[in-house]
């Protein structure tokens, strides 16, 4: 197959550009002696989930009960569910676990541990969990110096049904940050908060043999991880937009793109028209606070190779619009009716999320394979 044959949109990942960017994070992870957890929320595949664990039984990172479904399935044993536990999903969790699945719930309140010990009563099951630390104001977790972490970590370690696993943080914050400084800065933020609050534990005789912390761009500028046993990421898999802004990864890096036949022009106004509007790209507009604004994803020819200056400025739900970002009018008689276009996404997660499949290239427009995404909730 070729992507000239395939019909548009469509989401195409570049094979080297990935082992590239997955062998890079594995690496440093190595260097720093530290455990990578990757997360299947930006693979959503087995192929490329097995490819970061290369060859290992360590265990992954899912933020649905789909993706620990299906990559249980796919034999991954070892699985966090790094979204909040909610009660309702924990039939679920407990048939996983009757099933050999090793997974833990995360949760920041007494009632979710409540909850939790009770569905696990009622299973016959021990659900491990670990307490959601609150590294950067952003959103969920507990404080590490709340009395509210001893009081869920007790629920945990002394309660029949559950187990303490450890502490969880994630720095999303560090996604907005304006310089590499600031990432580390949230770095720093992020082990400190989990490294106290697993200190914090012990000192009152309770177990923390997990102290997970992790995103891509702290993971990539952080300056330490001591005491840390494990990294959580996805973003390095592909990389996108919002991390080349942030000086994680360069623009020749990202490893995705979208597919997109030129559909029509409005030459008056130097407009190119393409099939790929925001239910292809995605609504993430990542790059909009960013010093570099890439619209709804920068413009590449079929190979992947970088346009500069094309940018596609608009969209609505089937329709993208192409303009040239420095003011000068677009030569639409590059792009005639019918040639394609790839877009560079601002965030990878959200325009992978829209796509079933990934159509694998060798780097060129030769399509290799074609491997399954595993989507919803």
């Amino acid at each position: 197959m070729n992507l000239s044959t395939i019909e548009t949109p469509c989401l195409v990942l570049d094979k080297p550009k990935l082992e590239h960017n997955i062998a890079g994070f594995c690496t440093r992870m190595d260097r720093e002696g530290v455990a990578l957890r990757p997360h299947g929320k930006t693979a959503k595949s087995i192929e490329i989930i097995t490819m970061c664990l290369k060859g290992s039984n360590r265990g992954i990172t899912v933020s649905t009960l789909k993706e620990a479904e299906y990559f249980f399935n796919n034999g991954i044993k070892d699985i966090v569910y790094a979204v909040g536990i909610a009660p309702v999903k924990l039939d679920h969790v407990a048939s996983l676990i009757k099933r050999g699945a090793e997974i833990s719930v995360i949760l920041d309140s007494v009632e979710q541990a409540n909850a939790v010990k009770t569905k696990a009563h009622e299973h016959g099951v021990c659900i491990p969990a670990l307490i959601e630390i609150d590294s950067d104001g952003l959103r969920s977790g507990v404080a590490p110096q709340d009395p509210l972490l001893l009081q869920i970590g007790r629920i945990l370690h002394t309660d029949q049904g559950v187990s303490l696993q450890g502490v969880l943080t994630h720095a999303g914050a560090s996604y907005s940050s304006k310089s590499r400084e600031q990432i580390r800065d949230f770095a720093r933020a992020e082990r400190d908060a989990a490294v106290h609050s697993a200190k914090m534990l012990r000192k009152n005789g309770l177990p923390c043999p997990v102290v997970s912390i992790g995103s891509t761009p702290t993971a990539t500028h952080a300056a330490d991880f001591e005491g840390v046993t494990e990294v959580r990421a996805g973003v390095f898999m592909f990389h996108d937009l919002v991390m080349a802004g942030l000086g994680v990864c360069a623009i020749g890096e990202i490893a995705i793109s979208v597919s997109a036949s030129v559909i029509g022009h409005q030459k008056q106004r130097g407009q190119v028209i393409i099939d790929a509007g925001w239910m292809a790209l995605s609504r993430d507009r990542g790059t909009s606070s960013q010093k570099t604004d890439c619209g709804y994803g920068l413009v590449c020819d079929i190979r992947g190779n970088h346009i500069p200056g094309l940018v596609v400025s608009s969209a609505t739900q089937e329709h993208g619009v192409i303009e040239s970002r420095t003011g000068m009018p677009l030569d639409t008689d590059q792009f005639p009716p019918g040639s394609f276009v790839r877009v560079l996404p601002n965030h990878a997660c959200a325009t992978a999320a829209m796509h079933e499949r990934y159509y694998v290239t060798d780097g060129s427009t030769e399509v290799v394979a074609q491997w399954d995404r595993i989507n919803g909730w």
